[in-house]
Parts: C-alpha cells; sequence; structure tokens
C-alpha cells in the first residue's frame, strides 16, 4: 500500500446563506467526507457546479478549515493551482511567481534562475510584469498553470484550470500534467471534462449533494457520474 499523504476524517463544511434573516439557514456542501490521498496516484473528482469541490480541494490545501472532522497532513508540501489562488491582484505575474515558489519552499534564487521558463510557458508576453487584476480569468490560468511547471510538491491539487485558455494552451497543459504524472506527481485533479478524467486519473470519485461516492474504476465512476447529471 503507498503511503498516505493526506487524510480527511468525517470532515463537513458549512456555510450561512446570505441575505438571510434565520440563524439556522445554512449550506453544506460537504458532509461528513473521509477520504485517503495516496502518493503517487492522480485522483479525479467529478460533481456539478455547486457541489463543493473546490471546497474540498481548498480543505486538502489548508486553505479552508472544516467546521467537523479532521484533517491530516503528513509532512505533505501542497500546492493548489486555480484561477488566482493565492495570486495578490495587485503584483505582476513575476512577482507572485516568485512568490508562489518560495511559499513552497524555494530559495529566491531557484526561482528566479526559471522565471523566464514561467513567463515563456504562460504566454503573457508583456502581461507577466502587469498586475495580476488586469488579468483575464484564462490569463491567471496560464500564469498559475505556468508556475505549477516549475515545482514539484507533494500533492498537486488542480481546480478546472486544464479547462480554461485557448485550444492550444489546454493541449499543452494537459500534456505537461501528464509529463508530471508519468514523474509519479500525486495529483487532485477537479474537472468537468469527461475526457481529461479518463485520460488523466487512476482514481475518480463523484461529489453529489455533500457526499463522497467512490466507483470500483474510473469508467463506473464517469457512469455514476452521467447518472447523476441526467438525474439533475
Amino acid at each position: 500500500m503507498s503511503k498516505v499523504f493526506l487524510s480527511l476524517h468525517d470532515v463537513s463544511v458549512r456555510f450561512k446563506m446570505s441575505g438571510k434573516a434565520s440563524q439556522n439557514d445554512y449550506i453544506e456542501p460537504l458532509k461528513g467526507i473521509s477520504l485517503d490521498v495516496h502518493a503517487g496516484e492522480t485522483l479525479g473528482i467529478l460533481g456539478a457546479n455547486g457541489a463543493g469541490k473546490s471546497t474540498l480541494l481548498k480543505i486538502l490545501s489548508g486553505a479552508l478549515h472544516p467546521d467537523g472532522g479532521k484533517v491530516i497532513n503528513r509532512d505533505a508540501s501542497v500546492a493548489l493551482l486555480a484561477l488566482q489562488a493565492g495570486f495578490d491582484s495587485n503584483l505582476s505575474g513575476r512577482d507572485n511567481a516568485i512568490f508562489r515558489g518560495m511559499l513552497l519552499g524555494y530559495s529566491r534564487r531557484e526561482v528566479l534562475e526559471r522565471l523566464q521558463e514561467v513567463k515563456a510557458y504562460s504566454e503573457l508576453g508583456d502581461f507577466f510584469d502587469e498586475p495580476v487584476h488586469k488579468y483575464s480569468s484564462g490569463m491567471s490560468a496560464r500564469l498559475g498553470f505556468a508556475i505549477s511547471t516549475i515545482i514539484n510538491p507533494d500533492v498537486l491539487l488542480v481546480d478546472e484550470v486544464l479547462s480554461v485558455g485557448d485550444a492550444n494552451f489546454k493541449i499543452k497543459a494537459e500534456r505537461t500534467m501528464m509529463k508530471k504524472i508519468s514523474s509519479g506527481q500525486t495529483v487532485v485533479l477537479v474537472s468537468h471534462s469527461r475526457d481529461q478524467i479518463a485520460n488523466l486519473c487512476d482514481r475518480c470519485l463523484v461529489l453529489n449533494n455533500g457526499s463522497l461516492i467512490q466507483g470500483e474504476s474510473v469508467d463506473d465512476a464517469l457512469k455514476i457520474y452521467d447518472k447523476i447529471m441526467w438525474a439533475g
């Protein structure tokens, strides 16, 4: 059995509904979630819009604390790759790349040595030195993914980023992700693309009504997801 990097035990998250007078009006995107993330695996997470997929990744990353249950990180470095996740919108793409790399334990010198690689991969051109608040969502996604090409955390959490941007960049990003996976990178991937899940993942979970459903195989999980979507 491979090493377990991250574990969730009976994790629940709830948010108060905005604009409601009652103190009891909450939504609960995660209800009693238990999950292990194993070293070297590529775990896909599927679910409808608003199912709580991004919330689950934030819990795994440590950016959000659960209202119930326990999160166990066994000394694993974790990076969350999402649209503008962890970016300071007032800083340039260059400065955000430097800080993101240093937050993951790389020295400033190590990051600086590879900045041109990040700039070239992102295809941002002169915008690389512009504040991130000037970026479109696609540009932010390209910056985040470009930064991920130079870092190798124990666990890489990917939130829909492979689905943003033009067709050529999507192809390039998926190829890069496949190289990371083949090198043993542990990945948790949230995607709306059934093809991406089928092509990249060796395990898949479906998030529905706050609960995780696991099929016997990725193909089985995709069939479960299809049934849920058709029923909705």
